[in-house]
């Protein structure tokens, strides 16, 4: 049963102590830190470190403590951004659907508590990255200033420019994991950061879309939201075009993959120009932002599968 500070705290933020379903410390904890966004990251950031170790023919067993470090290293800064930012967002939370009951929402946790949370998070994911190469850590401290700074704190609440600004953040973790084995990032490194940047725009605005009256009521400038659906649809078939070209400068990992790559990109710009006619816009976002997310796990999961041994 909530106590009396909880009762407070969660009729202020907008959200009723009925709609407060019992969770487990660990629940908290989780939603606290968006378990979902960590993980996704750790699998472009394994992929970044895969690469590495193949194009520089190094084992990935003799490098196994460089893979732990950066691993849980990148997973700890991550989290820890993330915590920050639902300490800063708090204020806005309660009005969206998919966020209003998290704990710095519901009144569970302490703002102040989930703000230490973020800072030693962070604090011990750099003594990680730091176990590594200094590159690596120095890619995870730009990533962490663009996600907390630059867009929690800056563009999300004034400009439509917030969902580039965070793509920055979000495309970071592959040169993360591939700095952590060769410092001197390649080409092939920096083709893995353009495919996590441009990616984001379409997938994100597909979300904003979706949830386009929660970002209303909210206040977030998000693009649907200032220039509506026709702009979004546009600007959304331009970034997706965008990614046709990337798969050919990974040719190193051979013609199967290149041709999977390239049939990934025109599916999904099929499915961006569908979006030109289809009448229903909520569903069609819902397509594109479904397979947005098919695209990242099944490009990043072939990057490492077609360079197995």
């Amino acid at each position: 049963m909530p106590d009396s500070r909880t009762l407070s705290e969660t009729h202020l933020s907008g959200t009723r102590p009925e709609e407060i379903h019992e969770t487990t410390a660990l629940k908290d904890f989780l939603s606290l830190i968006k378990m979902g966004i960590v993980n996704s990251n750790m699998i472009t950031t394994f992929t970044g470190l895969w690469l590495a170790l193949h194009f520089t023919g190094q084992s990935f067993l003799q490098n196994i403590d460089s893979v732990l470090f950066v691993l849980l290293g990148s997973a700890l800064i991550i989290a820890g951004s993330c915590a920050i930012n639902n300490f800063y967002d708090r204020d806005i939370d309660h009005i969206m659907e998919r966020t209003k009951m998290r704990p710095t929402v519901t009144g569970k946790m302490n703002p102040i508590q989930a703000l230490w949370i973020g800072i030693l998070l962070l604090t011990f994911g750099f003594i990680l990255l730091l176990m590594t190469t200094v590159t690596a850590t120095l890619i995870g401290l730009i990533g962490v200033i663009t996600y907390v700074f630059l867009y929690t704190m800056w563009t999300k609440r004034h400009y439509t420019l917030n969902t580039v600004v965070g793509s920055v953040s979000g495309a970071v973790p592959p040169l993360i994991g591939w700095a952590a084995i060769d410092a001197d990032l390649s080409v092939t490194a920096w083709v893995l950061f353009m495919i996590m940047f441009i990616w984001q725009p379409p997938h994100f605005l597909a979300l904003a879309m979706k949830r386009v009256e929660e970002y209303r009521a909210a206040g977030i400038p998000m693009l649907p939201v200032v220039h509506g659906f026709a702009i979004t649809k546009r600007q959304m078939m331009v970034w997706v075009i965008c990614l046709l070209p990337l798969p050919f400068y990974l040719f190193q990992l051979g013609v199967s993959f290149i041709i999977l790559a390239a049939a990934l990109n025109i599916g999904w710009l099929v499915l961006a120009l569908s979006g030109m006619k289809m009448k229903d816009d909520l569903k069609w976002a819902k397509w594109m932002f479904i397979y947005s997310l098919n695209y990242l796990t099944i490009l990043f999961v072939a990057m490492v599968l077609f360079t197995i041994n």
